[in-house]
């Protein structure tokens, strides 16, 4: 993995306190012109390698805004982001975008697949574009829908699947890369709820698996239930943060 470290012993430092994600006194505001909304107000989070995380909160209270922060699709105004040692918020946009396709995997609400491609080649798609050859990529491809299983589909368009074969193409493709993080923003809220159950089966299955950290923003309760830790957020701060059962208020 090629790294953007700003400090050498930022690498050591995950490796002793177990953290992959830091998150110290972030701040992000959206300025419309017409009014600024503080959509985070100084949020401190730490998340250990390996754990699997759901964030949740009312509507507007900063969840997409914190995922889209931690993993870099966002510039944030205060603070400081660190992903696997690697400073992101002193990253230019050309390095965060390199950093993404190496370490990160996404899986949205919405799928995302493109029609045209059957599934082999939509999963393939994330490897070609960082260069890896043709032939080594759909291997790749195979092996993570075979992780899905859905071993023997690869040259299926997504009308021709369900909506919860298609999400399992869209984690698929988010595994392909062997992220170290995978970001989730309602990765079951197009799903009935017997196929969000498969789907988070799934996903929990490769987290322990594979030791790869989570990172879900869902407003489902049984998505929060099958996470090692629910982090509630509101108004742009940290509420609560439920960890194996217990609920801790957070720190103001």
């Amino acid at each position: 993995m090629l790294h953007y470290r700003h400090d050498g012993g930022e690498q050591e430092m995950v490796r002793q306190n177990g953290h992959i994600i830091e998150v110290k006194g972030v701040h992000k505001t959206y300025d419309t012109g017409a009014v600024k909304v503080q959509a985070l107000r100084g949020v401190d989070l730490s998340i250990k390698k390996g754990e699997m995380v759901a964030i949740m909160g009312p509507s507007g209270c900063g969840k997409t805004t914190l995922l889209n922060c931690l993993s870099g699709l966002d510039d944030i105004n205060q603070g400081e982001v660190i992903v696997d040692g690697n400073h992101i918020t002193q990253m230019s946009e050309r390095q965060r975008t390199h950093f993404r396709a190496q370490s990160m995997g996404f899986i949205f609400q919405s799928f995302n697949l493109l029609p045209v491609l059957n599934v082999a080649e939509n999963v393939e798609l994330p490897l070609l574009l960082s260069d890896v050859s043709p032939k080594v990529a759909r291997q790749k491809a195979l092996g993570a829908l075979f992780m899905v299983g859905l071993s023997g589909q690869e040259n299926k368009r997504p009308s021709e699947l369900s909506g919860g074969q298609q999400q399992r193409v869209a984690i698929a493709r988010a595994l392909v890369n062997e992220p170290a993080i995978v970001w989730g923003d309602e990765p079951t809220g197009n799903l009935d709820t017997e196929t969000a159950t498969e789907v988070m089966r799934v996903l929990r299955k490769l987290n322990k698996e594979k030791g790869q950290t989570f990172v879900l923003v869902t407003h489902s309760p049984d998505v929060g239930a099958d996470a090692d830790r629910i982090i509630h957020m509101r108004d742009g701060l940290i509420a609560s943060d439920q960890h194996n059962g217990t609920t801790v208020p957070a720190a103001h």
